[in-house]
């Protein structure tokens, strides 16, 4: 008697590790070796051997990696199980799921390529989903290959669909980074308030000789005077790192991504005299990032996309919605074809909206 192995309805996870000449090397030295988790839907191991899948790319936001989505969750599925749940349910079609790891030291990543925090748009494309389609039996072509993400996952994925469309056949964009002028300028502040206890010498109560001051070196030109280093020397010291510093190394991380230079300290530049507060000349360098900003020049490589979603909670806290709407907006007005909604809810804890991408990225990609 032959006995058959039951069935898995819940997929399988399997970890693999795989080593980058991409990322190695990279200036904040974080590691070249990653983990690479892909979820298999239960219908990977039925009897058709010869089967293949569309796969789908997961791009986690800030301070997060891939493999944190295959975490237990309370009061909710986390990724494989809602995959798993929604194939059961017949919502979707079976698919491969794939986690890559893009942390950094900075605590996360636009998924962008960038001198001071590593190439990691080359990194996905020209490695991992190679490697991925190596592996496993996926429909190894832009048509059938997706990603989506939240936050600043959801700005990597319209970014690839804008900028490395001929990897990718759709992509879910969920509140992601959009709006600069609105997401990123008005937390600045806050964040030379939080660099200040870092600055060298030591504050004391007095006179205060302001034009001196912001003429410090390099501050004009968005250069960091010690203080930048010193505080994130601080932080990488830590296990526990309090919200205000979140903020604050998010937007060091933002300036790292958006405003390279190899020639400045830390390699990067910042938006803002780190004394003054006054604007330093280098937004613009911000703004050629920004998703709304892009759509005309990627016009054509988003026309070739199967599938655009878009959504956004219309009480987000970092107010990413209006991003979103003038990048919806921007998109009809250039004739793209997509999907955009709004939904009674803030930032956080929406992964209840993946119930509508995922569907909607299967159908697009099957």
């Amino acid at each position: 008697m032959t006995l058959k192995r039951p069935k898995r309805l819940s997929g399988t996870v399997v970890v693999l590790e795989h080593s980058s000449q991409i990322l190695k090397g990279n200036r904040l030295r974080d590691p070249h070796v990653r983990k690479l988790a892909v979820w298999l839907p239960p219908q990977y191991d039925d009897g058709a051997r010869l089967r293949r899948f569309p796969v789908l790319y997961d791009m986690v936001g800030f301070t997060g990696s891939g493999l944190s989505h295959l975490n237990w969750k309370s009061f909710g599925d986390n990724v494989p199980e809602r995959a798993a749940r929604l194939i059961r349910e017949e919502k979707m079609g079976p698919a491969i799921f794939v986690f890559p790891d893009c942390f950094t030291a900075l605590g996360g990543n636009q998924y962008v390529n960038s001198s001071a925090v590593g190439n990691y748009a080359d990194y996905l494309t020209r490695e991992i989903i190679p490697f991925v389609d190596r592996e496993f039996r996926t429909l190894a072509d832009r048509r059938h290959r997706g990603c989506f993400g939240k936050s600043s996952g959801g700005y990597g994925a319209i970014l690839h669909g804008m900028k490395y469309a001929n990897y990718w056949g759709a992509i879910a964009n969920h509140s992601g980074d959009a709006y600069f002028d609105f997401v990123y300028w008005h937390d600045w502040p806050n964040t030379l308030n939080e660099l200040a206890k870092h600055r060298a010498p030591k504050r004391k109560a007095g006179r205060y000789d302001a034009l001196r001051e912001s003429r410090r070196k390099g501050l004009a030109e968005g250069k960091d005077d010690g203080r930048i280093r010193r505080f994130l020397q601080q932080v990488w010291k830590k296990e526990k790192v309090p919200g205000k510093e979140v903020m604050c190394i998010m937007n060091l991380c933002m300036a790292a991504t958006y405003d390279p230079d190899p020639r400045a300290p830390n390699g990067f530049r910042v938006p803002f005299n780190l004394e003054s507060g006054e604007p330093t000349g280098r937004w613009p360098k911000w703004r050629a990032h920004d998703p709304i900003n892009l759509v005309q020049r990627y016009r054509a490589n988003l026309k070739t996309l199967r599938g655009i979603y878009i959504d956004c909670g219309w009480r987000d806290q970092f107010h990413i919605q209006y991003g979103s709407r003038i990048l919806a907006a921007r998109l009809a007005a250039a004739g793209i074809r997509h999907e955009y909604q709004e939904f009674d809810d803030d930032h956080s804890d929406v992964d209840y909206r993946m119930d509508i991408s995922l569907p909607f990225l299967y159908r697009a990609l099957k």
